[in-house]
């Protein structure tokens, strides 16, 4: 088991340090929100500050969404404690989805909102992300194949 869980802190850690790598190289160049970085006709580079969550929503509870985000991860965390089994079986996503967490809810203390800029407008204009968004939905993404594949080995 202290395997697993050593697997779920590196994990963390790495995306942790990748993320706030990434929104560190935009911020020391000196770019400001609204700054067009690159753009193609597919995806741009645009820094923006999101004081909400995904889309933005939720940014009128301003300093109360730090708190509460901290206390998701902390009572996933405390569940994650308590249900060993689940780190067992599902530890790098799990700190892949803690490290992005972590990296985000940084970004509010320090820079008063999320540092985003990956624009998706190929044929319809998505929200403004960033890397611990997509290692967010990749953790997702994993605990769900993972799942699949333990319901199937045991039906065979």
């Amino acid at each position: 088991m202290r395997k697993k869980w050593i697997a779920s802190v590196v994990a963390l850690c790495i995306v942790f340090a990748l993320d706030q790598s990434i929104k560190w190289c935009f911020l020391l160049q000196g770019y400001e929100a609204g700054d067009m970085i690159y753009h193609t006709d597919v995806i741009s580079l645009l820094l923006v500050f999101n004081k909400g969550v995904a889309f933005s929503m939720f940014a009128f509870l301003g300093e109360w969404l730090k708190i509460l985000q901290i206390l998701l991860l902390v009572g996933i965390f405390v569940y994650l404690w308590k249900h060993q089994e689940l780190i067992a079986e599902y530890s790098i996503p799990i700190g892949i989805i803690f490290g992005a967490g972590l990296s985000n809810i940084l970004d509010r203390f320090i820079h008063d909102g999320v540092v985003d800029y990956i624009f998706w407008h190929y044929k319809f204009e998505f929200a403004i992300f960033n890397f611990a968004d997509v290692m967010i939905d990749l953790g997702v993404v994993l605990i769900l194949y993972l799942a699949f594949l333990r319901k199937d080995k045991s039906v065979s």
